[in-house]
């Protein structure tokens, strides 16, 4: 038996999920949780062989928790499994330590398959989300720049925003400038907004 682990906020989408992969022989849902900063002890208490992870999870977003349990399991495979099919995200998940890919609307079966496909060692992928990451190309923005816009994204001013992230109000300007920039955007709500659309935040 595949022992999966299941990682979504929303219950009646888990429990859908549960029911779903359930119904297949070699298949077991072994742990459910409704938060990102649940999933390594879930993982590790369940012996968990594939963790099936949402990316927006209160707690740690599934990227994070991905990359945080390729770390501490290196043995678990990871399916990310999202509404937001967008080629930052897929991006973002190959690096965090993700084995495969998959929007939400993708048919039942096709998760099934990629969660025996994961185990086999290879990497699955919708293929219309690779040719679009592709053609957007990399997230030009730096994992500092990323924490500025987030941060700015609340509605924070300047001084609050170098406050929470130990900066000086004149670096924070600079990270807001550069992200403008690299986003093309008018100002930096526009530049939140990109970023978000294309999955880099």
């Amino acid at each position: 038996m595949i022992r999966v682990l299941l990682a979504e906020d929303q219950s009646m989408v888990r429990e859908a999920l549960a029911t779903l992969l359930g119904l297949e022989e070699d298949i077991e849902v072994v742990a459910q949780v409704g938060r990102g900063d649940e999933v390594i002890a879930a993982a590790r208490d369940s012996g968990a062989d594939v963790a099936l992870l949402d990316i927006e999870m209160p707690g740690m977003t599934g990227l994070d928790a991905a990359a945080a349990l390729r770390k501490a399991l290196p043995g678990v495979r990871i399916v990310i499994v999202t509404t937001f099919g967008r080629p930052g995200y897929l991006r973002r998940a190959m690096e965090s330590g993700a084995d495969a890919f998959l929007v939400k609307d993708a048919p039942a079966a096709q998760l099934a398959d990629a969660v025996r496909r994961v185990l086999r060692g290879e990497r699955v992928i919708d293929p219309a989300l690779a040719a679009a990451a592709l053609a957007e190309g990399a997230d030009p923005l730096t994992p500092r720049e990323r924490d500025v816009l987030r941060a700015a994204a609340d509605g924070c001013a300047n001084a609050d925003i170098a406050r929470a992230l130990h900066l000086s109000e004149g670096t924070v300007r600079n990270y807001l400038s550069t992200a403008i920039q690299k986003t093309a955007a008018r100002n930096r709500a526009e530049a939140v907004r990109i970023a978000r659309e294309r999955g880099w935040l």
